[in-house]
């Protein structure tokens, strides 16, 4: 017997997971949920707290009220998808969402997490490419009927590519088709698995089929940091250095740390908690010991990525 999302009794929630050693073709990861490394990406990442209450609320929202409210009333299709440029952290982010999703509604059953991976999915031969779309999102619709489940679709362009831009004589047909069988497929589940929530990235949102973003139920891009928010980047990773090299303790709550968050401007969040390993090796005295590290290190390696960033836009 098939039961709503909200009336399945707990009897019929999924074991607990046990990863294949081979994982179905199309799917980079596969897990039960949540997951401390997921719980840990997060806290991790650094974005205004209305971002993530916003992404928080969409989530639980899919899940109260998709199984529940038919789609004539109100047409959700389970889809969150995050844009901006690299380095934000769109992809942890995704990952943090599902884990704190289902640790916040885990008395509706227990959550599992695939992660798509794009890649595998894509060919120039004929037919290739839609085959593989529609056998992933059958692999999607048979764990979406054992219990809830969130859904990763990184770069999410490389198999929903927006077909009014694409050239019959320079793309194969296939990948028109590809993106075809993808709408399909997300109707169908959206009609069929309210149990199901779609977390898509994109780091170039032009280039994602504008069918598939009408089908979107939220749409948000995710900011590089502020000045406060590059501040708390430096401060955290320093920190966790800290455990090893207990000096950087000082670093972290430097004053002068505030400088270098402020020469930060312009930097994504990735590159800004890289900087901490790009300082320690200016010099061959902190690659040796990073404990030797200084706030005026930092700011020296804030100055280059970022004179760096400022020639990458010049090149582009």
């Amino acid at each position: 017997m098939t039961y709503p999302l909200h009336q399945r009794p707990h009897s019929v929630s999924p074991p607990r997971l046990r990863r294949p050693a081979v994982l179905p073709t199309g799917l980079a990861d596969l897990r039960d949920l949540p997951d401390t490394e997921f719980l840990a990406l997060w806290d991790t990442i650094l974005v205004e707290d209305a971002i993530k209450d916003q992404l928080l609320a969409q989530a639980i929202f899919n899940f109260t009220v998709r199984p529940r409210v038919s789609r004539a009333s109100l047409p959700l299709h389970g889809i969150i998808l995050l844009t901006g440029e690299p380095g934000t952290g769109k992809t942890s982010l995704s990952k943090g969402l599902a884990a704190r999703t289902a640790e916040a509604l885990g008395n509706i059953g227990a959550f599992r997490f695939l992660d798509v991976d794009p890649h595998v999915l894509t060919s120039g031969s004929l037919g290739k490419s839609q085959r593989a779309v529609t056998e992933l999102f059958g692999t999607i619709a048979e764990y979406a009927a054992q219990g809830p489940i969130v859904v990763l679709l990184d770069e999410v362009e490389t198999i929903l590519a927006d077909r009014a831009k694409l050239s019959l004589e320079a793309n194969p047909v296939d990948v028109h088709r590809a993106t075809d069988a993808a709408l399909v497929q997300l109707d169908r589940l959206a009609a069929e698995q309210p149990n199901l929530l779609f977390v898509a990235t994109s780091n170039f949102p032009q280039a994602i089929d504008a069918a598939f973003v009408s089908r979107t139920d939220l749409v948000l891009t995710v900011p590089p940091p502020n000045e406060a928010g590059c501040l708390a980047i430096l401060r955290s990773t320093l920190e966790g250095m800290a455990r090893a090299f207990p000096a950087l303790g000082a670093v972290a709550h430097s004053p002068q740390l505030r400088g270098v968050a402020k020469a930060c401007d312009g930097l994504d969040g990735r590159t800004v908690r890289k900087l901490v390993g790009a300082a320690c090796t200016l010099s061959k005295d902190t690659a040796l010991d990073p404990g030797r590290l200084t706030a005026a290190a930092l700011l020296r390696a804030a100055e280059l990525a970022a004179s760096e960033t400022v020639r990458a836009g010049a090149r582009r």
